[in-house]
């Protein structure tokens, strides 16, 4: 286990070490919390967009879910008629400028995994860049929009947001609920207070603080031959190579579980990159692994070399709730 690894599990499961953090911990809060008020007083280089821009992000270190949710919301804004747009950091990604625009037949190391398959699923306009507020006026520049999602930049606060989501995993929650580093929080648990919605990726139904959603694997996709087939393709009781290279890998672990399968795992660091030689397991199996993986693998994919299809699937009253805001922001969509 790394020590990225043992970290993470003393946020979430508790360790005694982590009260020699909290000196560190009280300084972080002290800065976050700094930033907020200033942006919350108009202080700064703060850029407001002609157009709406929503953000989607967490408060926590680690998966959330964000990837999924925002290929929903592009869908679903579609289907409304709106013309929508992304913005992104860009995790990993080395362009060769900055903002970036991500293309469909760029490698994964230079538009990023994440934006990537967004771009690949869904062919939306988006523009990379650690500065939002740049992508968001590099994007506007490009094209005629309604709306602009911004992937994570829940604390990026040069560029003012109309709507916030923040996503957290219900199965983990908040951890022990103190900042970095003492506990996984970017911000305060009272930043929740703050934003427009909370959802929670795996609850069962809707909470008095927030909506549930759910990711509903939909498919396997083959990556040499782009082949997509069912999740009946592989009987119950499969033993599969299962790869995940993503915040929460145990997530993805326990997916396969629940559709019958026989995971062996091999977690890998988030936005982890790959060669062949790093996914030849034994015994032989089918390789199985996320879409977000999958971007950065199809180049040696081998013939038994799947990613599983998974979308997010949120409740209706988070979407009646979506819709009344749009209509509120948008009038006439």
């Amino acid at each position: 286990m790394s020590a990225a690894d043992r970290l993470l599990e003393a946020w979430y499961r508790g360790h005694p070490a982590l009260a020699l953090l909290r000196p560190l911990e009280w300084l972080y809060r002290r800065v976050v919390q700094g930033k907020r008020a200033r942006f919350l007083a108009g202080e700064g280089d703060i850029y407001r967009a002609p157009v709406p821009v929503l953000v989607v992000g967490n408060i926590t270190v680690g998966g959330t879910g964000k990837t999924p949710l925002i290929l929903f919301l592009i869908e679903h804004c579609r289907a409304r008629g709106l013309k929508v747009g992304v913005v992104s950091r860009g995790y990993g990604a080395t362009p060769p400028s900055l903002p970036w625009r991500v293309c469909a037949e760029q490698p994964a190391t230079q538009a990023g995994d994440e934006p990537l398959l967004i771009v690949q699923r869904t062919g939306v306009p988006l523009m990379i860049d650690p500065d939002r507020s740049r992508a968001v006026r590099a994007l506007l520049a490009e094209e005629p929009l309604d709306l602009i999602l911004c992937d994570d930049g829940l604390q990026h606060y040069r560029l003012a947001r109309d709507l916030e989501l923040v996503l957290i995993d219900a199965a983990r929650g908040l951890g022990n609920r103190r900042c970095l580093p003492a506990g996984p929080l970017r911000e305060p648990v009272e930043r929740l207070n703050e934003v427009d919605a909370v959802l929670f990726n795996g609850a069962e139904a809707d909470r008095i603080d927030g909506y549930a959603f759910r990711l509903q694997p939909s498919a396997l996709v083959n990556l040499a031959s782009g082949e997509r087939v069912g999740l009946d393709h592989l009987p119950p009781g499969q033993a599969v190579h299962a790869v995940a290279g993503i915040g929460n890998p145990q997530r993805f672990f326990n997916t396969l579980e629940a559709l019958n399968w026989r995971p062996v795992p091999h977690p890998f660091a988030d936005h982890a990159q790959y060669d062949a030689a790093q996914l030849s397991f034994e015994p032989s199996l089918p390789l199985l692994m996320t879409e977000k993986d999958a971007v950065k693998c199809r180049a040696f994919a081998a013939a038994d070399w799947w990613y599983l299809a998974v979308d997010a699937v949120p409740t209706p009253a988070f979407v009646d709730w979506l819709d009344g805001e749009l209509a509120r922001l948008i009038p006439g969509s």
